[in-house]
């Protein structure tokens, strides 16, 4: 009988079970671009993060003022209307964007660095260490975030960087479970015994298969935290503990918005609209990522 070298390579014309697992990954960004929603979500989003870009070139100036032109209507001159000093709205909005987005961008990083290496030392150790990272990250869910984040940033300021690193700490946990949980799917999968029984190491695996196999899921996270920041800011901006002027964000031009809503409704319309639409925009890609993963697993 002829042994049988387990490192071999596969026959030709038979793709091996890493090659499969690759392509399923690839494949469900396919089928999630195959979804109109996803795709509407995905411009909406788009059409933020370019108004916020393209606001120094081809918007009008946002502190140029205009004290006869308080509380304008939307015109052709300034679709969304003027503020209290007779500033564009649109291009106020959209310098705030920058602000909020970056907010929610690097919290989220932050929640991915974090929560991603707690789940993976979790799945990866298992036993005692597993059970000791996760009753510590369900103990942090047990608290709504709102409240943790109402301390901190009484505690710490509402300076930005301040704020950016409570809301990433704040999200962690859950990331940490997510990570978990599709880290431990990809550990029990046949490609993963494969390599196993031909020596690779535990590291090696984790890195350079299980990981990239579970981007997908982390995406979907991270797209419901991005979210979450961006809720989580327009709280704390709205009721005073937030960014504060003479920076503005979505919260604050909401706040403020709102305390001069019988003087003008598109001064707290506007920014509010923003908010719902990013959030839900966000909240839809998270969950058409979930709808695919779910149908490649089933």
């Amino acid at each position: 009988m002829t042994a049988v070298d387990p490192g071999a390579a596969a026959p030709l014309g038979e793709p091996s079970e890493v090659d499969t697992t690759r392509a399923e990954g690839h494949g469900v960004l396919r089928r999630f671009f195959a979804r109109p929603p996803a795709v509407v979500a995905v411009i909406i989003l788009g059409v933020f993060v370019i108004l916020a870009a393209i606001q120094p070139f081809a918007l009008a100036s946002p502190t140029k003022i205009n004290a006869r032109n308080k509380f304008a209507d939307p015109s052709f001159a300034h679709p969304f209307g003027t503020d209290e000093l007779g500033r564009d709205l649109l291009s106020r909005v959209a310098q705030a964007g920058q602000l909020s987005l970056g907010f929610a961008a690097g919290a989220t990083l932050l929640a991915l660095i974090v929560g991603v290496t707690w789940g993976v030392v979790a799945a990866a150790r298992s036993g005692w260490v597993d059970e000791v990272l996760m009753r510590v990250a369900e103990a942090a869910l047990a608290i709504p975030t709102i409240l943790f984040a109402l301390v901190f940033v009484a505690a710490f300021g509402s300076d930005i960087v301040a704020m950016t690193i409570v809301a990433g700490l704040l999200m962690s946990p859950l990331t940490a479970r997510i990570a978990r949980s599709a880290v431990l799917a990809e550990l029990k999968s046949e490609y993963v015994h494969g390599l196993d029984a031909v020596g690779v190491s535990r590291m090696r695996i984790l890195f350079s298969e299980v990981l990239p196999n579970a981007i997908p899921a982390l995406l979907a996270q991270a797209s419901l935290n991005v979210a979450t920041s961006l809720m989580l800011e327009a709280t704390l901006s709205f009721v005073g503990l937030g960014i504060q002027p003479p920076d503005a964000s979505w919260g604050t031009l909401l706040k403020v918005g709102y305390d001069r809503l019988y003087e003008s409704i598109w001064y707290p319309l506007m920014p509010a609209l923003l908010i719902i639409a990013a959030i839900g925009a966000l909240n839809t890609i998270g969950d058409q990522l979930q709808r695919v993963l779910h149908r490649s697993t089933s």
